[in-house]
């Protein structure tokens, strides 16, 4: 894999996936690898992507200060890697978590950003963290599956703190089928435990400042959720997306937290038609 420096020294590596004007994509989790995005639904037809593994995840070194996992302190990583890859402007795709990395690397770099694209992001960095009743009331929109039961009762547990979260993992998804049952599988791997807890740490996020200076931004954003996802939920999807002068909200039917993997086409098609 390609690696580059980060301004503190730490070495990043990214992969690059298809050919055309690259796209660069910031994973969530917290803070797991760019593995779990995989060709984004077939999106590397459209262009070429460049896949970040964050510090300390995927085939990225760890960086000698755990406190620099802290979500605001990466942007210097998102620019670096920017610079890296000869890019005045650049288009830029967040996932989750990811996506508050990339709202904030478009809030103090505004004039780098040519597209931006927020897939199901849970925005904590404009002040709008998903609430309990939100994804509790996402998840009754299953009540037809026939694990709905079981996987309720977890995830209530889950939302007040107590394990195990696992059992709950198809409300994050719109098919609870093999390929989702092994993407979510894939995720102790692929998950930095220790930097998922410093990312969104206190101090990681100054909501009114990002949203005052997010309200400035020229470039186009496209907010993706999913019909079934409850962080963040299509409302509260539409609030976040009204912090941006120019934004387009798109709910994908049928779609949970990973829309991708939900129906490719769709999402595919949605992403690439926006930056085309």
């Amino acid at each position: 894999m390609p690696t580059f420096t980060s301004p503190d020294g730490t070495a990043l590596a990214y992969r690059l996936l298809g050919e055309g004007p690259p796209l660069v994509c910031l994973p969530g989790g917290p803070m797991r690898a760019s593995e779990y995005l995989g060709d984004l639904g077939g999106l590397s037809a459209h262009r070429q992507l460049v896949l970040l593994d964050l510090r300390g995840t995927g085939d990225s070194a760890v960086p000698d200060d755990p406190a620099t996992y802290r979500c605001d302190r990466q942007v210097a990583d998102v620019d670096a890697l920017r610079a890296h890859l000869g890019l005045e402007r650049v288009d830029l795709l967040g996932h989750s978590a990811g996506g508050n990395l990339a709202m904030l690397y478009a809030a103090a770099h505004p004039a780098r950003i040519h597209r931006l694209v927020l897939v199901t992001p849970s925005p904590w960095a404009v002040g709008m963290p998903p609430t309990r009743e939100e994804r509790l009331a996402a998840a009754r929109l299953r009540k037809g599956e026939p694990w709905f039961e079981e996987a309720y009762a977890a995830f209530v547990r889950a939302l007040e703190g107590f394990e195990p979260e696992a059992d709950c993992d198809a409300f994050f998804y719109g098919r609870w089928d093999a390929v989702a049952q092994a993407h979510a599988a894939a995720n102790d791997r692929q998950q930095n435990a220790e930097a998922e807890d410093v990312y969104g740490s206190a101090g990681a996020f100054r909501p009114p400042r990002t949203r005052a200076e997010l309200a400035r931004l020229a470039a186009p954003v496209l907010l993706l959720a999913g019909e079934y996802d409850g962080g963040p939920c299509p409302e509260l999807a539409a609030r976040a997306a009204a912090c941006f002068p120019d934004a387009t909200l798109e709910v994908q039917p049928g779609a949970g937290h990973f829309p991708w993997l939900d129906d490719p086409e769709r999402f595919a098609a949605a992403v690439a038609g926006f930056l085309s």
